[in-house]
């Protein structure tokens, strides 16, 4: 109890960890912020996209549930700066697996309401692309 309640005390003078993590790495905003857009590409946001957006921030980026809306609630204030082309061109210069792995998080997003919208299809294929992946290299079984 007491140690809760110092972790808050602390996180109003250093502000949320989750959002300093961040804050702090430009392509894991850029990731986020890729994975928002997916989220709202077909026009509507489910709670089983947001659902799979809690679980990646959580699982791969070690983002603590508690610090998950906030994170929102900064890349709502701060994303606007940053438009798809100047996310994605931050992901270009990382090895192949990083790349992967942002569009396996996409595809994620796109799959977890169950309906794979044409918007979403179309942000994934550009996404692709953009980062020089084939589609075929997403669902070979890794080894």
């Amino acid at each position: 109890m007491a140690f809760a309640l110092l972790d808050q005390i602390r996180q109003i003078f250093d502000g949320d960890p989750g959002v300093r993590k961040v804050a702090d790495d430009p392509v894991l905003s850029a990731e986020l912020l890729m994975l928002f857009r997916m989220i709202l590409a077909d026009g509507s946001v489910s709670e089983s996209e947001m659902v799979a957006f809690r679980r990646i921030c959580r699982d791969a980026f070690g983002i603590a549930e508690t610090s998950v809306d906030s994170v929102i609630q900064y890349l709502n204030e701060f994303g606007y700066e940053t438009n798809g082309s100047q996310a994605i061109a931050l992901f270009r210069d990382l090895d192949i697996e990083r790349r992967k792995q942002l569009a396996r998080h996409m595809a994620d997003i796109a799959k977890a309401d169950s309906q794979l919208a044409e918007s979403e299809v179309r942000l994934l294929r550009r996404t692709l692309d953009l980062l020089d992946i084939n589609p075929v290299d997403l669902v070979k079984p890794e080894g």
